[in-house]
C-alpha cells in the first residue's frame, strides 16, 4: 500500500468539502422500491425497501455520501412510522422489509425513542426487518426493539474492512473489534447481522482491494454475520475528490468487483444460509467498457441470486484484461 497520512481527514475537513443536501420532507421517505433478494432460504423473493428521512448522522465518515439525503435535525415524532406507513401503502405486498435511515436507526436523535412502538406495528406482518447501525449504536434497545417484533431483526453495518490502519483513517471512530463485540451482542439477542464491505479503499491498489474485501469478509462470515454485501468504493462526496486529487484514492474498475465477488463466494460455497451480494448501484461508474457493461452487470445480479460463480464475459473489446 502506498504511505499515507496517520488521518485522511477529520470532522471539520469532511465537512468543508461537502456540497449542498438534496431537499427532504420528515414526513416522507426519499425513496422506496421492491427488489428482489436471495433470502437464507435460498428462495428469491421481494423486499420492500424504503429509504427514510431521517437526521444525519453524527460520524464523519470520509467515505460517506450517505448524508445528502438527510436532515440536520432530529424529526419530529410521529414521522418515522409516518414515514413507513405512506411507503407501503404504496408497494406491493411483500415478506420483507429492508428500511434504511442513511444513518443509525438505534441513535435516539435519529428514531425517536418514542416512536419504536408504532414502527414496529407498521412491520408487524413482515417475516425480516432489516435496518441499519453504526456498532456504537447496538445498545438494548436493539433487543427490546427484537422483542417487539413477529419475524426476524437484521441489523446490517459497515466492517468496511479489517486493515486496520485503513479503517481508523476513514474516520468512522471504531475498530475492528468494536464491530466484532457488535456483532456477538447482536448475535446473543438472536438478531441477524448483514455486514458492508468496501471495496478498494484509499490507499489501496486494485490486488490490494480485492485481497482486503475478501479478507474481511471472511473474518465477517467466521464471526458469525450470515451476509455481507461488497460496495466498491466511489468518488463524488467531497471527501474522497479530494483524495483523489492528492493521488490517494482511485475507485476500483469492474472486473477487481467480479473477481471480489468469486473470490468471496468460493469462502461461502459450502455454507448454506450464507450470502455474499455485490451492491450493483450506479455500478456504469466503474465500467471501463460500454460494449460489455450490461452483460457483466447481468452476470453480477444472477450472481446474487444464485450464489453461483457464472462462467465469465469474455470482451472481444477490453478481452477481460486486469488493470491495477
Amino acid at each position: 500500500m502506498k504511505e499515507v497520512p496517520s488521518s485522511w481527514l477529520n470532522d471539520a475537513e469532511v465537512l468543508a468539502l461537502r456540497g449542498p443536501r438534496n431537499p427532504v420532507d420528515p414526513w416522507l421517505p426519499y425513496a422506496y422500491f421492491v427488489e428482489d433478494e436471495r433470502t437464507a432460504t435460498g428462495l428469491i423473493e421481494s423486499v420492500a425497501t424504503v429509504f427514510l428521512t431521517n437526521r444525519e448522522c453524527p460520524l464523519r465518515c470520509v467515505m460517506c455520501d450517505l448524508w445528502k439525503n438527510t436532515l440536520d435535525a432530529t424529526v419530529p415524532i410521529g414521522a418515522i412510522p409516518a414515514q413507513v406507513k405512506f411507503a407501503l401503502s404504496r408497494l406491493p405486498s411483500t415478506k420483507h422489509a429492508k428500511l434504511y435511515n442513511s444513518g443509525n436507526f438505534f441513535d435516539r436523535r435519529a428514531v425517536p425513542p418514542e416512536d419504536l412502538p408504532d414502527f414496529a406495528r407498521c412491520v408487524e406482518h413482515f417475516e425480516t426487518v432489516i435496518v441499519e447501525n453504526h456498532p456504537r449504536f447496538c445498545t438494548t434497545a436493539c433487543g427490546t426493539f427484537r422483542s417487539l417484533l413477529s419475524g426476524r431483526l437484521e441489523i446490517a453495518m459497515g466492517l468496511e474492512t479489517i486493515h486496520t490502519d485503513s479503517l481508523r483513517r476513514l474516520n468512522k471512530q471504531m475498530t475492528v473489534e468494536d464491530f466484532f463485540q457488535a456483532v456477538d451482542g447482536l448475535l446473543s439477542h438472536d438478531i441477524d447481522v448483514r455486514a458492508f464491505i468496501l471495496l478498494r479503499l484509499p490507499g489501496m491498489s486494485e490486488s490490494e482491494g480485492i485481497e482486503w474485501a475478501v479478507k474481511s469478509a471472511d473474518a465477517a462470515f467466521r464471526r458469525g454475520v450470515t451476509t455481507c454485501t461488497i460496495i466498491p468504493v466511489r468518488g463524488g462526496n467531497g471527501a474522497m475528490d479530494r483524495l483523489a486529487r492528492q493521488g490517494q484514492f482511485q475507485p476500483p474498475v469492474l472486473r477487481s468487483l467480479e473477481t471480489a465477488f468469486e473470490e468471496c463466494l468460493r469462502l461461502n460455497c459450502a455454507v448454506n444460509q450464507r450470502r455474499v451480494f455485490v451492491d450493483l448501484w450506479d455500478l456504469i461508474q466503474i465500467s471501463q467498457c460500454p460494449f460489455c457493461f450490461a452483460a457483466r452487470q447481468q452476470r453480477l445480479r444472477d450472481m446474487n441470486d444464485s450464489q453461483l460463480i457464472l462462467p465469465p464475459v469474455i470482451c472481444p473489446v477490453c478481452d477481460n484484461n486486469s488493470q491495477d
